[in-house]
């Protein structure tokens, strides 16, 4: 008899393969994070002009990594481990936001880790992706009222960014970063973890 994933007993214990794949990912998320510091930062101008908080929606490719941590590695600190080391390659290589860039990537690798602890680690499909994405966006508006002074700025601001950041969470951090997960399953480059497995569970 097959017993269901959300109920099998699971070992949340890190082994070397899940450290070196996390780190991986890491410096990989951190140089599309490096990419993306000139390119998302014209785009977040570009639609604050428009619509001040608008901005938001170009944030989601800086959410990606703890997504793809939670999604691939499915261990705790996972998503958070991911994250800050994504953003600690991102301050390294040169980004405009100086040491603002590890206090990011703290606040939303640890958004979107809180929401893999929800579902204690045993939920990875695209909802929950999304989810993650979002906590992750919140993390980072949490963070932003103070360090970025946006809890000077009006409520209108404030609703909007941080709608906008949600909907870009979702989408370009969780619906995008499950399906890049589901690609590079399809590679057999995951045949050692969960998302991997999975692809032969739906095969059988």
């Amino acid at each position: 008899m097959t017993v269901p994933a959300n109920t099998a007993p699971k070992n949340n214990a890190w082994r070397v393969i899940d450290i070196v794949t996390a780190a991986v990912l890491g410096v990989a998320c951190g140089l599309l994070f490096w990419v993306w510091n000139s390119i998302g930062d014209a785009g977040f101008k570009a639609l604050d002009t428009l619509t001040p908080g608008l901005g938001g929606l170009a944030v989601g490719i800086w959410l990606i990594g703890g997504v793809l941590g939670g999604l691939i590695i499915r261990k705790p600190g996972a998503a958070i481990f991911v994250e800050v080391v994504a953003a600690s390659v991102s301050a390294l290589i040169g980004s405009q936001w100086g040491i603002k860039t590890l206090y990011s990537g703290l606040a939303q690798g640890l958004g979107a880790e809180l929401v893999f602890l929800i579902f204690a680690y045993r939920r990875f499909n695209m909802p929950v992706a999304a989810l993650a994405g979002i906590g992750a966006g919140v993390g980072a508006f949490i963070l932003e009222l103070f360090i970025s002074a946006n809890l000077a700025m009006s409520l209108q601001f404030n609703l909007i960014y941080l709608t906008c950041l949600i909907i870009s969470g979702a989408i370009l951090a969780g619906v995008v970063g499950y399906h890049l997960v589901k690609a590079l399953a399809q590679t057999g480059a995951l045949d050692r973890f969960g998302a991997g497995r999975e692809r032969f569970n739906s095969a059988a």
